[in-house]
């Protein structure tokens, strides 16, 4: 799933290799199969690296169950989840940020990171703030589009820092961001348009956010 996930058997490179050789048929019965065996990997892999260490991928969760969904009665929850994985891995990453922040600190210093005039320390805190504050506005339904162009082009920029670990690390990310930019909110009602005037939608985002950032921060320090 990542350069950090190395592939620890036989068996699952097999896996891997099918999962890939029924991806690449164009019919979905086998795209599905592909889908519950990586699923299966990926249960796996948090048995092996803990739960909160695969919140990190949480997204190919979300990939893997549209996959899987295809084609059924449950195809239109697809795209809602494939926001609400995606974005709640972007907010578990930012408050990992927040909490270790010695990890960030030491990409920074290792691969000379700009921080454009700030302090390193300083710096990670408000990238993981933006981080966090992106990732719970793709959950609501706010500039989907701007959103996932937005952070396409960070990505972009990261790259050219960290080279081809990144492009493999971040490769289907781009892939989620670029559905997310070709369709916006799709056919699905975000979160957001459940409140019909604009004060109680900006009541509606300010409270969620406090909830979502208590919670987050609440559970990785209490039991990461």
């Amino acid at each position: 799933f990542a350069p950090e996930l190395p592939v620890s058997s036989t068996l699952t490179a097999i896996l891997v290799w099918v999962s890939i050789g029924l991806l690449l048929i164009p019919y979905h019965l086998p795209a599905k199969a592909a889908a519950a065996i990586l699923i299966g990997l990926f249960i796996q892999s948090t048995f092996v690296h803990g739960l909160f260490y695969m919140l990190d991928y949480g997204f190919y969760i979300s990939i893997f169950t549209v996959i899987l969904i295809a084609r059924t009665r449950f195809e239109q929850i697809g795209f809602p989840f494939l926001y609400l994985g995606t974005g709640l891995s972007l907010c578990w990453v930012a408050v990992e940020k927040w909490v270790y922040p010695s990890m960030s600190l030491d990409i920074v210093a290792s691969h000379s990171v700009p921080t454009f005039g700030f302090e390193p320390a300083l710096f990670i805190v408000m990238a993981a703030f933006i981080e966090f504050i992106v990732g719970y506005l793709l959950v609501v339904g706010i500039l989907n589009r701007v959103l996932g162009l937005v952070v396409t082009i960070i990505f972009i920029m990261t790259t050219m820092l960290f080279g081809m670990t990144e492009i493999i690390g971040h490769f289907m990310v781009h892939v989620v961001l670029l559905i997310f930019i070709i369709e916006g909110v799709s056919f699905y009602n975000p979160p957001i348009k459940m409140h019909k005037t604009k004060m109680d939608q900006f009541i509606f985002v300010f409270l969620n956010f406090i909830f979502v950032l208590s919670t987050f921060v609440l559970i990785y320090y209490r039991f990461a």
